[in-house]
């Protein structure tokens, strides 16, 4: 649900009154940025599968500069070879049509790419449904992730995901 909606209703559950919600949005709009912080071993992990030569493509649903601010003020844009914001693309997850024109940009087929995502719906079931590989980040949101090829308490994690997976196909193959 896009911010602008949750501010009002909680405006309206809440009888805020001292700051409408217009200004509890443009205040998270501006400041959020400041104050967000990336999953443990982020920058370590996306360093590290950079160097063995993977291409990244990094899925939002969001607005474009909002998002945008974010993956600047996490200091990450530099480690993708593309970036898809919902609002940028006239898409959201779980539309399929995001994942597969993330591969596209990627180049690379869907059944190659290795989606990780902390949402059971729009993250890892959408990415199967697209054929790709789904890896479900555990979230304290969520109880399980049921279509997930894989799951990761840490992103650190993902690396033996890798050779895990790779390993599998070099025996299926």
């Amino acid at each position: 649900m896009w911010k602008d909606k949750v501010y009002q209703k909680l405006a309206e559950e809440l009888a805020v009154r001292r700051m409408p919600p217009g200004e509890l949005l443009d205040d998270y709009l501006t400041q959020f940025k400041h104050h967000c912080t990336p999953f443990p071993n982020l920058i370590s992990m996306l360093d590290e599968l950079k160097k063995e030569g993977y291409r990244l493509g990094l899925v939002t649903n969001g607005y474009g500069v909002f998002q945008n601010d974010l993956i600047q003020a996490l200091e990450i844009k530099e480690y993708f070879d593309t970036i898809l914001i919902s609002e940028m693309e006239g898409l959201r997850k779980p539309d399929p049509l995001v994942f597969e024109r993330a591969a596209e940009r990627l180049n690379v087929k869907k059944e190659e790419c290795m989606f990780v995502g902390d949402h059971p719906k729009n993250d890892v079931e959408a990415a199967r449904n697209t054929g790709m590989i789904a890896v479900w980040k555990t979230s304290p949101h969520w109880k399980e992730a049921e279509a997930a090829d894989y799951t990761i308490s840490d992103l650190a994690e993902l690396k033996l995901i890798l050779e895990t997976h790779e390993k599998a196909m070099q025996l299926s193959n």
